[in-house]
């Protein structure tokens, strides 16, 4: 069913390219999905297959774990393929040409930036010829027909874009969103332009995220002309909690297509119901989640445990051949350390996600952990998720707290509690084959540790028994 559901999407985005093309047009399309529904795949196979047209395309990301994985990757893997044919290809000019096609979106839109008129003057973006004319000597590429932006919903807001590049890039009163600004370089094309958005639904996870509806509000208003494609699916409560349907409404160029909704997982391919199980979960809807589990716990179980050394044996022995594991955790849980997890070291995460079990940087050794902003958008086959008392459940809500200096303080703004719900649910869908989560028991030594109290993680634990959830 997934690989039916790709080649589908797939084809109608390349329809939408050539006809733009064609019709001398531009055309923004919002490719929707459930966790691993395989977005960044679609992404990949449509630069790809204008790559091979000699048509390019550029595969943006702001994710910079998962351009570093994929590039790695895809290099490593043409390496291996031309020597298995008696070919000769350095890893170093493999790496070359992948970067051809996938990039950072930072340093896309950088290089945009790098041409414009400066200062700016009454809200209004310029290109400086000379400027233009300098950096084509020294090798910059023209903007793309066609730009692909991976988890286009994490792009950043106006302001925190205007002060970023304020602070770093000494850019004053920038007008734009990244959105904005982005369909705004593509519109710098003469003749035609396509925009694709790949879109996640409830995985906007750090600061200064705009959300979906950004980009639309910057076709209706700053880009009238242009044509829009969306999935229906886009104007659901997880997409900007339902505000773009207030914005498609307004925009008489809107058409919506089932072939842009990616619905079957491929990431939990034993387990289709995953994702709707973790909102329930997050939902605080015992019930309903319990039934869910219910349909699909034969495939792909998910299990419980408070003994960490218990949770990596589980790893071990559920994992075969090649396939991958990991701890996984918030980017929050800072009292994990007691357990040897300190969400302040950073893994290296290529060395994490592609080597084997010998080289104490992989996943597989069980020493690094990745937290939500290293694994979005990736994933493993196995994975423990180990639970810190920053999100606490409760029957009236689940408790966001922050550790500051040396105590917990409560989350009250409702964007930085929706941050770390977000945060949640992509550790809870990063597994392909199933997980196992620990919920450590907290600190009963005596004086006891008060940012362990068992308090802290009794509730959650419970509560995710009450799912239906079986001790490893």
């Amino acid at each position: 069913d997934a690989g039916e559901n790709l080649k589908t999407t797939t084809d109608f985005v390349l329809r939408v390219i050539e006809d733009a093309k064609t019709n001398h047009q531009k055309s923004i399309c919002f490719v929707t999905g459930v966790p691993g529904a395989g977005k960044t795949l679609v992404g990949l196979n449509v630069a790809m297959k204008q790559f091979e047209k000699k048509e390019p395309a550029v595969y943006l990301s702001g994710n910079g774990p998962l351009v570093d994985v994929l590039t790695e990757a895809l290099a490593r893997d043409k390496v291996k393929q031309e020597t298995a044919s008696g070919g000769k290809c350095t890893l170093t000019s493999a790496r070359r040409e992948v970067k051809s096609f996938i990039q950072i979106i930072h340093h896309y839109r950088d290089n945009v930036l790098s041409k414009l008129k400066t200062p700016i003057v009454d809200g209004k973006l310029e290109i400086d010829q000379v400027k233009v004319a300098k950096h084509n000597q020294d090798g910059y590429s023209e903007v793309e027909h066609v730009a692909i932006f991976d988890e286009a919903q994490r792009l950043w807001d106006q302001p925190h874009l205007s002060a970023w590049l304020a602070r770093k890039k000494g850019v004053q009163n920038f007008p734009m969103s990244e959105s904005e600004f982005l369909i705004w370089s593509l519109n710098l094309r003469p003749d035609w332009a396509v925009v694709v958005c790949l879109v996640g639904g409830g995985q906007e996870i750090n600061s200064g995220e705009a959300g979906i509806a950004e980009p639309i509000r910057a076709a209706n208003e700053s880009f009238p002309d242009w044509n829009v494609f969306i999935s229906p699916q886009l104007i659901a409560k997880e997409y900007a909690e339902g505000r773009v349907n207030d914005l498609v409404d307004k925009n008489p160029k809107v058409q919506k297509n089932t072939s842009l909704h990616l619905a079957t997982s491929m990431r939990s391919f034993r387990a289709e119901k995953l994702s709707t199980f973790v909102e329930q979960l997050l939902d605080r809807d015992p019930t309903a989640a319990k039934l869910t589990y219910a349909e699909f716990c034969q495939n792909y179980p998910i299990v419980l445990t408070r003994d960490l050394n218990k949770a990596k044996e589980w790893l071990r022995k559920k994992a075969g051949g090649t396939e991958r594991y990991g701890m996984i955790c918030s980017s929050q849980a800072f009292r994990l350390r007691p357990l040897a997890i300190d969400v302040r070291a950073k893994p290296d995460i290529v060395h994490w996600f592609l080597d084997d079990v010998t080289d104490i940087r992989s996943s597989l050794f069980l020493e690094d952990i990745a937290t939500e902003f290293d694994i979005q958008g990736l994933e493993l086959d196995w994975s423990c998720l180990v639970w810190d008392g920053d999100f606490q459940f409760s029957p009236e809500k689940w408790i966001n707290r922050d550790f500051v200096g040396g105590k917990w303080q409560n989350i009250r703004s409702p964007e930085r509690q929706a941050y770390q719900l977000n945060a949640y649910r992509v550790l809870l869908t990063r597994a392909r084959k199933g997980m196992i989560i620990c919920v450590p028991k907290g600190d009963t030594g005596n004086p006891p540790d008060e940012t362990r109290k068992p308090s802290f993680y009794d509730a959650t634990y419970y509560y995710l028994k009450s799912l239906g959830l079986q001790e490893a």
